[in-house]
């Protein structure tokens, strides 16, 4: 089964599970990347039955907007009911690598603001030990070098990406990193000074995670 394919069922399940939970009157909560762009393009097609999204990406709020799905600043809203967004690695655990798209800080920040956060993603996605996916981490531009020195220092390999951030920032893409304690990781690289935020989700993992695979969608939790 194709990998498009794998992310397809994965959002086609995420709106079969939200479904029930919304009201006219429910935020959903959109993340970032491609896998979640199939869950927006589902999305669409149950508009009516939720108020408006809050989106993680410029990217998404523009997809949403095509679809005529209203868009909301987090600020103006009381309460998200559910965030649905993809990760790049996944754990038993359900903590994950995100930020593959670079806005893991606005997709930490919606995840954080949500009641309930439902993640999709393929089983390729799926690993005993977080960090073969290159961990992302957003720094201020002035404190590239300091972060990156840091960095070394815990064993990891900053790799500069091109291009900003919708925060007008900087990724270092890390290699290396062993991150046997993935909540101690996080904290460790947060209290760097100049990062703004990492892709680490592990203090607060996805509360559900739908793995994709040949032989249908399993729900993790």
């Amino acid at each position: 089964m194709a990998q498009d394919d794998l992310k397809r069922s994965a959002a086609l399940a995420a709106i079969d599970y939200i479904r029930p939970k919304l009201t006219t009157r429910s935020i959903v909560g959109v993340g970032t990347g491609s896998t979640t762009n199939y869950f927006i393009d589902a999305l669409a097609d149950i508009r009516h039955l939720f108020d408006a999204c809050v989106s993680s990406s410029e990217d998404s709020t523009r997809r949403l907007t095509e679809h005529g799905i209203s868009v909301l600043d987090l600020n103006s809203v009381a309460e998200v009911t559910v965030y649905v967004d993809g990760a790049d690695e996944v754990n038993g655990a359900r903590q994950l690598i995100k930020g593959g798209g670079g806005a893991l800080t606005r997709e930490k920040i919606v995840a954080a603001a949500s009641d309930e956060f439902v993640c999709i993603v393929d089983e390729g996605k799926v690993v005993d030990v977080l960090g073969r996916y290159p961990l992302p981490v957003e720094v201020i531009p002035m404190a590239r070098g300091l972060v990156a020195r840091a960095i070394v220092e815990l064993g990891g390999a900053p790799e500069l990406r091109e291009g900003l951030t919708d925060n007008g920032n900087l990724i270092l893409g890390v290699h290396d990193l062993a991150i046997t304690d993935p909540v101690e990781m996080e904290q460790r690289l947060n209290n760097i000074v100049g990062v703004v935020c990492n892709g680490l989700f592990a203090a607060q993992a996805a509360h559900r995670v739908l793995i994709a695979s040949a032989t249908g969608v399993r729900l993790l939790q």
